[in-house]
């Protein structure tokens, strides 16, 4: 009777031992989320790419880790959850530049706004009667592909007199090179500017001036790249080291790139085609190929983003009075369209789209466009309601 029994619970651990993956929920397919590693990453690569994670998603910071005194948000994380977008919450409030001479209210916390303080401190407020811009933190994923694209195909892509006469004038965002930055090979300076790419508006050369900065004025962390206090501009020591920020450059440049989800669907097929034929893919360029890069598994890849990584005028209605660069008031980087279906699952269930977040979805942004998208944007009013259906299930499905 024992060894019966002895039988029958080495029979019932082994069922459980053996059917534990039907206790367990599967892990959600990789094309529904925007995190993780590109692939063939060395050991070491991949080691670097944790380290990173941890330091953009885990790390929260206190007073006593560096925090403020002037903030907008304790993390890096927080403004992008799951690398996605940001939410209305976490907005940046930029002001105090309405032309390329530079930021007029310096003195009064220009150009960001810092709406939160630690213990002791006030939080600034814009001056009055100062134009000011709201911009919701964009997703993260595939920036590494965008990084590697070469100045030359940029500006061959541009074309501010609309030679074509395609009614496009893309032209890049020319900014200044911090001083601790280092130019990329194959670099195109002009007058003592470079070509930007990320930002809103094209306003970084590079993810390190990128990451830099949002320590600084997102989080009021210094740095020895950005050294200065947020409350008094004065010079303060490193609060977080170089490594830190290198190892969440490093991830930002080696996540993996949006999926698209359902390649074959004959209406997602037919909503390319209508994508092209209303003339979107001319600001929204589908496909791109990478340069020489540092990190092997990035160099001459070509890759799918829908941007062309230029300013375009989009019209009053998307006028905020607010710029960076050389960009003016009315011209807005095109923001890459991969991963958009995803958006809404890392700002609440809803869209926030534009650079704003002011069009709550897909066809509203469509709608908001101005300037050089109005033609794109008639065509658009002009389809039937299905084929509208038809671009926007392409549209989710990138």
């Amino acid at each position: 009777m024992r060894l019966l029994l002895f039988g029958l619970h080495a029979l019932i651990v082994c069922i459980v031992l053996f059917s534990c993956e039907n206790f367990e929920p599967s892990a959600p397919p990789d094309d529904s989320l925007l995190d993780g590693p590109v692939e063939g990453l060395s050991e070491a690569e991949n080691i670097r790419f944790i380290n990173g994670d941890v330091a953009f998603n885990d790390e929260v910071f206190i007073p006593e880790t560096g925090l403020g005194p002037l903030f907008v948000a304790n993390s890096c994380g927080s403004c992008h959850p799951g690398d996605g977008k940001g939410h209305p919450f976490t907005t940046l409030t930029r002001f105090g530049q309405h032309d390329d001479t530079g930021n007029q209210y310096e003195h009064l916390g220009g150009p960001q706004l810092q709406n939160r303080a630690i213990p002791g401190y006030q939080p600034e407020s814009i001056p009055a009667g100062v134009k000011y811009s709201k911009l919701t933190p964009p997703a993260n994923t595939g920036l590494g592909y965008i990084d590697a694209v070469s100045d030359q195909d940029i500006l061959s892509w541009a074309d501010p007199d609309d030679i074509d006469g395609d009614g496009i004038s893309g032209v890049p965002n020319w900014v200044e090179m911090k001083d601790y930055l280092f130019a990329r090979p194959g670099t195109v300076e002009v007058n003592g500017k470079y070509i930007g790419r990320f930002g809103k508006k094209g306003a970084a050369y590079d993810l390190l001036q990128q990451t830099a900065q949002a320590y600084n004025q997102d989080i009021g962390v210094t740095s020895t790249f950005e050294p200065f206090d947020t409350y008094t501009g004065l010079e303060a020591d490193p609060e977080i080291s170089d490594q830190t920020v290198q190892d969440v450059v490093f991830y930002l440049k080696t996540l993996k790139a949006p999926i698209p989800r359902s390649t074959q669907n004959e209406e997602i097929m037919a909503g390319k085609l209508i994508f092209n034929d209303i003339g979107c893919a001319s600001c929204h360029r589908p496909e791109m190929k990478t340069g020489p890069s540092s990190i092997a598994v990035l160099s001459d890849k070509t890759f799918y983003p829908y941007t062309d990584l230029l300013l375009h005028d989009m019209g009053p209605g998307l006028d905020d009075g607010y710029t960076e660069g050389s960009a003016k008031t009315y011209e807005w980087k095109t923001p890459a369209l991969w991963g958009l279906g995803l958006s809404k699952f890392s700002q609440g269930g809803g869209y926030f789209l534009l650079h704003d977040g002011r069009a709550r979805s897909i066809e509203e942004a469509i709608l908001l466009h101005g300037g050089e998208g109005e033609a794109s944007r008639e065509n658009f009013q002009s389809l039937s309601e299905s084929d509208k259906s038809k671009l926007v299930k392409f549209l989710e499905n990138l």
